[in-house]
């Protein structure tokens, strides 16, 4: 017997509806040859279930919401005799063309049945259309024109749409071989996507419009409430019962579901099949698509019926760390249409049916988030060291590495697995310490709760979705054991979020992310209803969390910023791109006693995917996202890790950018270059306590003004510097030492500095690089000794500007040590084979000294050390 008492049998569908009417399987076969989901860990990271949950509980659950059909709920919760979205044996992804084209029918054969059900459901939908707009024009009209036009806004469009692409599609299904072509009906339906976008923004509009409509006109909330969908060809039920307010949900869900379904057509469709490419163009439409629709609509699931006949329904869930008896666990968070549940995997044995454990819940109405000056200071929690956080990544790396190449060489599928499942700790390790930024809950009868998230975004689009719930007239209630056991139970099927966010969950096939340099220039922001004091940030992913890389000057009092600010992002397998809007806070009392950090609002947020093939180009991209009807205007490019690696010498000799270090000090008659010196001194002025000092990114239009006036030895070098910003000036010294046309550390000495730090031995590893040192000539040495002791200075504020010395290591190691382009084309493999390996051994060998006693050059070359054979 299966979990939750489906009996399994053979799949045997007699018709398209029936394929649909027990399960939308089809949308159920992604499951990866070999996963590691959340369900292997429980939230403190220890090892649980060997294999995966017997029966159909693996597959992601998928749901016709808002509303289940009666019969699809009645099945669900009372077992029956339902059928498992298993595929008929020896259809398994992965295998031979010939399977993988009978695969094709069956995912189309099952998405054709399902768009006839959409169809019925926009034909429901569009039925009362027609009467209410001929009693507009009485004297006794149910609705305006203007109100009907609201509410079913594109519905018609949408419908001619989905009913052309189902004509198309139907005979090419019906009458199926294995040359059969369908790419160009999906590109062409991506191509009309469009029509969606419209429809998506004015969806919430249309919502509200239907409930006031329903509240003050008995004779349309009558309308409203019983809307009749046809049934499918061959269902025993004629007709289903469904509200408008489920119905114009539909198309919101059916882009997504649409999306999935060209997910699978592509890997179970040969490359060399005619329909390849057109399937790859409609997913990419459909998936900028998706990531360009405004996240403000809800993902609208069916939830349980308690006992005393309330519905609730999932708005949100997700993986976050919760500080609990002063340790970081991983929890899996569910809210709820009334109340917050936080939860665990419960503990079970192999082949068992997986359950959560609810830690905890607190009803929406009882839920305060306490002010920053309010809230009581953290328990003590053990911030994790920096580098061990950056030897993860490094594992991380070099395990995927690994697993590349066993793939390559067709390696034993055990040993892979293994891989996989080393890297699957190290990246769970890395999710549950990374996180900083303090997110708090408060229950008003009592207890508090801290979360610590990787951004200020997650934090926002929790805070948003609980305040957003909270607007509705809620009551406090207390959960009676067995309604807690029914709520907790439902989370299992309930869920959106499957797998902790980590790349080892991720299918072969997607994309690695981009390494390199991603330029961007944030323009202008319009949409303010009042003037502010506004700053955009920028974010990126990196190692399956958020961080935040560069951040605009402040706009003072204004409704319309114009930053026309550039900023050069380092991407470290990168997928998506965040821009976030604050209102600069200016008064101090309003202090985060979890981080002592002033609270500045946040006004707006968006993220857009970045798409390698928009990306990748040698023009900018200029582009508009939108948040919370704010437009921010941004263009960007992106130029890979490759082209980025390279050092190319200044033509011209007479500047300091791109000329031998040795020049610049004899033409200068110094010992230390003046760009250098007078960089030092300013950050060291008014810029040692500013918070991820030389991590964040300075204006890049700022950064090139600085440049030339430095090679031109201009003589207001000293005022231009005061009135510049302090990250443009960081910037600007991690930009010389970058376009040196050697590393200050030489490519000469590279390979021995890469030896040097492998070393295991203490005393063997210090006599090496104290020789190697000796070895720079004498500028190089001077310099990065004068650098090294900045560095010193900077990480001894920590506490205050978050910069430890292995943050500036990992800033600095690569600026100070990549060879230029002709050696570094011996070292060259793939992108994230250089970030894996070289990068974070240039990383170390700077840690090495930054973490070493005082060094002096006297000394130093005093100093006859025991290992002086040549290097």
């Amino acid at each position: 017997m299966a979990a939750g008492g489906r009996r399994r049998r053979p799949l045997r569908y007699q018709s398209l509806a029936a394929l649909v009417e027990d399960s939308q399987w089809p949308f159920l076969f992604l499951v990866s040859d070999f996963s590691y989901g959340a369900d292997d860990y429980d939230g403190e990271g220890n090892e649980e279930q060997k294999g995966p949950p017997e029966g159909s509980e693996t597959m992601p659950y998928i749901d016709e919401s808002p509303t289940m059909s009666p019969q699809l709920s009645a099945r669900s919760q009372g077992g029956g005799d339902s059928i498992s979205p298993t595929p008929p044996e020896g259809l398994a992804p992965g295998v031979e063309a010939g399977k993988g084209l009978e695969m094709r029918k069956l995912v189309l054969s099952g998405f054709l049945a399902s768009e006839e059900i959409y169809i019925n459901q926009l034909e429901a939908l569009l039925l009362p259309m027609k009467p209410l707009k001929a009693t507009a024009t009485t004297s006794q009209p149910v609705l305006t024109i203007q109100q009907i036009e609201t509410i079913f806004y594109k519905i018609q469009d949408i419908y001619e749409i989905h009913k052309e692409f189902y004509d198309n599609l139907c005979p090419k299904v019906q009458q199926w071989d294995s040359q059969v072509t369908m790419g160009h009906l999906f590109q062409k339906l991506a191509s009309q996507l469009g029509v969606y976008k419209a429809f998506v923004d004015n969806y919430k509009v249309a919502l509200e419009t239907a409930e006031k409509c329903s509240q003050s006109n008995n004779q349309f909330q009558k309308i409203s409430e019983e809307l009749k969908v046809k049934g499918p060809k061959d269902s025993k039920d004629s007709h289903t019962s469904v509200t408008m307010e489920a119905l114009l949900y539909k198309p919101i869900d059916r882009v997504t579901r649409s999306t999935l379904v060209l997910h699978d057509l592509l890997k179970h469709t040969p490359v060399d099949h005619p329909d390849y490419p057109l399937l790859q163009d409609a997913l990419r439409i459909s998936q900028n698509f998706l990531s360009s629709i405004n996240e403000d609509i809800d993902p609208r699931r069916t939830a349980v019926t308690t006992p005393k006949g309330e519905t609730r329904q999932l708005v949100k869930d997700g993986f976050l760390v919760e500080v609990s008896e002063g340790s970081r666990k991983l929890r899996h968070v569910f809210l709820f249409t009334d109340v917050l549940l936080c939860a665990k995997l419960k503990k079970t044995s192999a082949g068992k049916h997986q359950q959560y454990d609810c830690k905890w819940y607190i009803p929406l109405a009882d839920l305060v988030f306490p002010s920053p000056e309010e809230s009581e200071a953290s328990p003590h929690v053990h911030p994790f060291p920096d580098h061990e956080l950056e030897d993860m990544k490094m594992k991380i790396s070099a395990l995927k590495s690994e697993i590349q190449k066993e793939k390559a060489n067709k390696g034993q599928s055990r040993a892979i697995e293994r891989l996989k499942k080393k890297m699957f700790e190290n990246e769970f390790l890395l999710l549950l310490n990374s996180p900083s930024i303090p997110f708090r809950i408060h229950n008003r009868n009592g207890k508090s709760y801290l979360f610590l998230l990787s951004s200020d975004y997650e934090r926002s689009e929790w805070r948003e979705a609980i305040q957003k719930l909270q607007k509705k007239d809620l009551q406090a209630f207390v959960l009676s054991s067995v309604e807690l056991q029914v709520l907790t139970g439902s989370c299992f099927k309930l869920r959106t979020v499957h797998n902790i966010p980590v790349t080892s969950n991720k299918d072969d096939d997607e994309s690695p992310g981009l390494y390199g340099f991603l330029h961007v220039i944030v323009h202008s922001a319009k949409g303010f209803k009042q003037s502010a004091n506004l700053y955009c940030t920028l974010e990126v992913d990196s190692f399956g969390y958020f961080v935040s890389k560069a951040k605009t000057r402040v706009f003072r009092d204004t409704t319309e910023p114009k930053w026309d600010e550039e900023f050069e992002i380092e991407l470290e397998g990168s997928q998506s791109l965040r821009i976030l809007c604050y209102e600069k806070c200016y008064d101090k009392t309003k202090v985060n006693k979890d981080n002592n950090e002033i609270v500045d609002k946040i006004m707006g947020k968006g993220q857009i995917q970045l798409d390698p093939q928009t990306v990748e180009t040698k023009n900018w991209h200029t582009d508009v996202i939108e948040m919370n009807g704010i437009k921010v205007e941004f263009s960007m490019k992106f130029t890979s890790r490759d082209m980025s690696l390279k050092r190319t010498p200044s033509k011209k000799q007479t500047g300091v950018f791109g000329v031998k270090i040795s020049v610049v000090t004899k033409r200068e008659r110094s010992k230390v270059p003046y760009i250098v010196r007078q960089c030092v001194e300013e950050v060291e002025k008014r810029g040692i306590e500013e918070v991820g000092i030389y991590r964040i990114s300075g204006v890049a239009t700022d950064i090139q003004a600085l440049k030339a006036v430095f090679d031109a030895n201009n003589k207001d070098i000293l005022l231009m510097l005061s009135d510049m910003d302090i990250n443009a000036i960081a910037g600007t010294l991690k930009l010389y030492f970058r376009e040196l046309p050697e590393p200050l550390l030489t490519d000469r000495l590279y390979p021995a500095f890469m030896e040097g730090i492998a070393l295991s031995d203490p005393a063997a590893k210090e006599n090496c690089m104290m020789h190697l040192l000796r070895s720079l000539p004498d500028p190089n040495l001077i310099t990065f000794l004068f650098l090294l002791e900045h560095l010193k200075r900077v990480a001894e504020k920590e506490p205050v500007n978050k910069m430890s010395l292995h943050n500036l290591a990992t800033v600095f190691g690569p600026t100070l040590l990549r060879p230029s382009e002709v050696e570094s084309k011996a070292h060259l493999t793939s992108a994230a084979d250089i970030w894996s390996h070289d990068v974070m051994a240039q990383v170390q060998v700077l840690l090495y000294y930054l973490q070493h006693p005082p060094i002096s050059f006297a000394e130093l070359k005093r100093n006859t050390l025991y290992f002086s054979t040549d290097v």
